[in-house]
């Protein structure tokens, strides 16, 4: 069973999305902000990350760009999820911003169920 790391500090996001992974048969871990799911990365070891980019404490962006560079864990796919596109005028943050951290994959916010399991499985067979 593959392992997934949600993080996100939108809490019905994360129980909604992690009930319909686990419907998919994945292993869903939550963390609620950039500092927490960066340490869980580590503890943990997942399989894929899914990070929200606008977080508290540290923000996903930071989060991916910290795990690229850590040899323990640069084999991990990311999926970058936000919902920069309809913020982008209250943010500083930016799509340029997430092409440049190495995320494997990037993804707006509000997504289809379907479609994020759908990106998941790829990346994860990329890594069979």
């Amino acid at each position: 069973m593959k392992k997934i790391l949600l993080v996100d500090d939108d809490l019905d996001f994360c129980e909604a999305t992690k009930l319909i992974l686990e419907s998919k048969a994945f292993k869903v871990s939550l963390a609620y902000d950039g500092k927490e799911g960066l340490n869980m990365a580590r503890s943990e070891q997942p399989d894929l990350v899914i990070l929200d980019v606008m977080m508290p404490e540290m923000n996903g962006y930071d989060v991916c760009v910290v795990m690229k560079a850590d040899p323990e864990l640069n084999r991990i796919p990311v999926i970058l999820l936000t919902a920069v596109s309809q913020e982008m005028f209250k943010t500083s943050f930016t799509k340029e911003m997430g092409l440049m951290t190495e995320a494997d994959d990037y993804i707006a916010k509000p997504v289809e169920p379907e479609e994020l399991v759908e990106r998941i499985e790829v990346l994860l067979k990329r890594e069979e």
